[in-house]
């Protein structure tokens, strides 16, 4: 069985590619970003940023289902 690796993707990386998504910046609390959607404000995620640290799959996906973007349109604004 052969292992594919997942992407290794920042925090910041991931919070620029959700603002050209549509979503805002409404506050930080220590090393975690909470952002939301300009025009529908039940969409909401919680980004962790460490330093240059890669977020891991698992909650990248939780990330991606909290702001309602599937993979394949998340990987268009990367």
């Amino acid at each position: 069985m052969n292992y594919i690796p997942a992407p290794q993707i920042s925090g910041a990386r991931v919070i620029r590619a959700l603002e050209k998504a549509g979503f805002i910046q409404k506050r930080q609390s220590g090393s975690h970003v909470v952002m939301r959607h300009s025009f529908d404000l039940n969409r909401r995620c919680v980004i962790p940023v460490h330093g240059s640290a890669p977020i891991k799959p698992g909650t990248l996906r939780a990330i991606l289902k909290g702001c309602g973007i599937s993979t394949e349109e998340f990987k268009k604004f990367l």
